[in-house]
């Protein structure tokens, strides 16, 4: 007995098709769903000479419940559009293919719109390029298709488009990720405390030298195949950055109301494109919950024993929360406000943090804080990414208690390393950019070696200081990443901060006009703020070498190990390290994870000089004495007043 084939829609390609069909399988004709479809069925196509969204809507509701694989073909703009197959109960529906095409696009938000235009008026007759040949063409694939799922081929259409300029028929196949939140096929779990505990794991080093379980021979594998493609790509597009002095690389992730930039710095631009890819990841992850449903939505008051106290994590101050025009309201412990799991490593168990602080844009301005990915990693384990996520809140926190209480950091000689990458990459830099670098020792009172770099121009135009941080075990690694953060300002910015110099001269008097991320860095592009750095710009201090200002560490094989050694540090000086696992089903599929790591009490990176957190972070006041860089503890009046220079 030959399958039974339902063919659904109007017009010319549901035409073509059913006549070529008709020779093999039983097809059933017809115009719409109103009727349902029969229960004999074993495929079903919706097919029409134009985008009908509303048809597609139904058909999700009516194949999904019936349990029916189908496969939809129409033309949109001049373009056919096949696919995706779709398996009831699998996730990957046409929804998920048309948010991924419609993202990936340039015109997204205006495509959204006719989106929701073509739903509720019901589609257009018929597209004007869907030329008789061209519909012929796509009909031909979609009868290639049909042959292939119901003679049980392999399918090409699985997660998966077709899309054909129906004006040269020229033709390509996409890939394209599941929406995790998918109203149609989404299966995310709803967050728990069981979900959120953490056992550490043992992730075992890729080699002797490295602090990474995953090779990116091992990554390059999936890393481009899965995730940047321009028409339906989680990432849809890349640049070259020729100017910088390495070989930097910077791709696009897009976003409904934006593109944000995601960038990789190493020495090789293969290399670079795979590093901006995860950071891609890592920032898509970090934005909203992907992974698990937030089920939680109460006040703290009712939550208290089981919740992070917010003010814990640092908060504006009353002055700042008091202004007209201030995008943030005080923490009130009586309000309701959404709720995620995290896990404490100090007080090991589950614990509930705010949403708007394990995710950086939940909040949109209508939170207590402002919060930024300070945090966020990404990993080729758990343990992986809590380690570097640890030592971002670290390096983060260093530069900060550096900036608030001018701390003359001790400043190392570079090439008392005895590292010949570390030499010619500085050498590059004086040669290439024309900058020189100072190092200094920022380790604060972890033990965590922390290192703050500094360039500065030798030339009379162009960005005059560029600064950046480090942290890591090994000292070295950290002035190398900081080395490539900084290079990535150097010769890029010149002719921008060249054209608006007047702009950053009027922020160096008035730091309320310091309102972007970089505002931080173009400000101190100008000579008249050197001076603002000279606690650091001494040079009469003598040069320490690395070996005076940093122990040598243990080396284990295990990352985990060193995971160990970090926390325990904390927890000699009874701070928490609390971890929000963001890991979402886009990377989950390829063993990556990624978290949102909280330490309450170190400084929390802020951009924009109006949204500085300091209030309940009594740390900064008493760290400097600590350490023996004051003699008795600072007072809030006594912190540096001036916006910082973060990147």
């Amino acid at each position: 007995m030959s399958a039974v084939v339902a063919v659904v829609g109007e017009g010319l390609l549901a035409d073509f098709v059913c006549a070529e069909l008709s020779a093999q399988y039983e097809v059933v004709r017809q115009t719409d769903l109103k009727a349902g479809v029969p229960e004999s069925t074993d495929f079903a196509l919706v097919l029409h000479d134009a985008w009908h969204p509303s048809v597609h809507h139904e058909a999700e509701e009516v194949f999904q419940q019936k349990g029916i694989p189908w496969l939809r073909g129409f033309v949109s703009f001049g373009e056919g559009v096949i696919g995706p197959l779709v398996r009831p109960g699998t996730p990957g529906c046409s929804r998920c293919a048309d948010m991924r095409r419609l993202m990936a696009g340039r015109d997204r938000k205006e495509m959204w719109e006719l989106q929701k235009r073509l739903a509720e008026q019901k589609g257009m007759p018929r597209d004007v390029w869907a030329s008789r040949t061209g519909l012929l063409h796509m009909a031909h694939l979609l009868v290639a298709e049909a042959h292939r799922v119901l003679h049980d081929s392999r399918a090409h259409l699985e997660g998966r488009v077709f899309l054909i300029n129906l004006k040269t028929l020229k033709s390509s196949r996409h890939f394209f990720l599941p929406d995790p939140l998918c109203p149609v096929c989404s299966q995310l779990p709803d967050d728990s405390p069981e979900a959120a505990r953490i056992t550490l794991q043992p992730s075992p080093k890729i080699s002797a030298d490295s602090y990474r379980c995953r090779s990116m021979d091992d990554l390059k594998q999936v890393l481009v195949k899965d995730y940047l493609d321009y028409r339906t790509g989680f990432l849809n597009g890349k640049m070259y950055d020729l100017v910088s002095p390495f070989a930097d690389v910077i791709v696009n992730l897009p976003l409904f109301t934006e593109d944000e930039a995601a960038s990789g710095r190493t020495h090789s631009y293969a290399d670079s494109e795979l590093t901006a890819i995860l950071e891609g990841l890592e920032r898509y992850c970090g934005m909203a919950p992907r992974g698990k449903r937030t089920v939680i939505h109460d006040s703290y008051l009712k939550l208290a024993d089981q919740a992070l106290y917010p003010v814990k994590v640092g908060v504006h101050a009353k002055e700042q929360y008091a202004r007209p025009d201030f995008p943030f309201k005080p923490f009130d412990p009586e309000r309701p406000i959404d709720w995620v799991w995290g896990y404490s490593f100090l007080q090991e168990r589950p614990i509930l943090v705010p949403e708007l602080l394990a995710y950086y844009s939940a909040a949109c301005g209508h939170g207590f804080v402002y919060e930024t990915s300070n945090g966020c990693a990404l990993g080729g384990s758990l343990e992986e990414a809590i380690f570097y996520g640890i030592l971002e809140v670290v390096e983060r926190d260093s530069f900060l208690m550096t900036w608030y209480a001018q701390l003359p950091l001790p400043r190392l000689d570079p090439y008392s390393a005895d590292d010949q990458e570390l030499r010619l990459m500085i050498d590059r830099l004086q040669t290439v950019a024309g900058y020189d670098l100072y190092l200094f020792n920022s380790t604060m009172e972890t033990g965590i070696p922390s290192v703050w770099v500094l360039a500065k121009n030798r030339k009379q135009k162009g960005v005059n200081l560029v600064c950046a941080a480090g942290a890591h075990p090994d000292p070295i690694r950290a002035v190398k990443s900081s080395i490539h953060e900084v290079a990535s300002m150097l010769l890029t910015l010149d002719d921008k901060f060249e054209a608006n110099r007047e702009e950053y001269m009027r922020m160096l008097h008035d730091p309320s006009l310091v309102q972007k991320m970089e505002d931080h860095s173009m400000l101190y592009s100008l000579p008249e703020a050197e001076e603002r750095l000279h606690f650091l710009l001494d040079e009469n201090r003598p040069l320490r070498t690395f070996e005076e200002e940093f122990k040598r560490k243990v080396r284990h094989s295990d990352l985990t190990d060193d995971l160990k050694d970090i926390l325990q540090a904390f927890r000699r000086l009874n701070l928490d390290v609390i971890v929000v696992d963001q890991t979402t089903p886009e990377i989950r599929r390829n063993g990556l994870y990624c978290v949102k790591v909280l330490i309450p009490g170190m400084l929390p990176m802020t951009f924009g000089h109006h949204l500085t957190r300091l209030t309940g972070l009594e740390r900064v006041l008493r760290v400097p004495m600590e350490l023996g860089y004051t003699k008795q503890p600072l007072t809030i009046e006594q912190l540096n007043p001036h916006p910082h220079p973060f990147p």
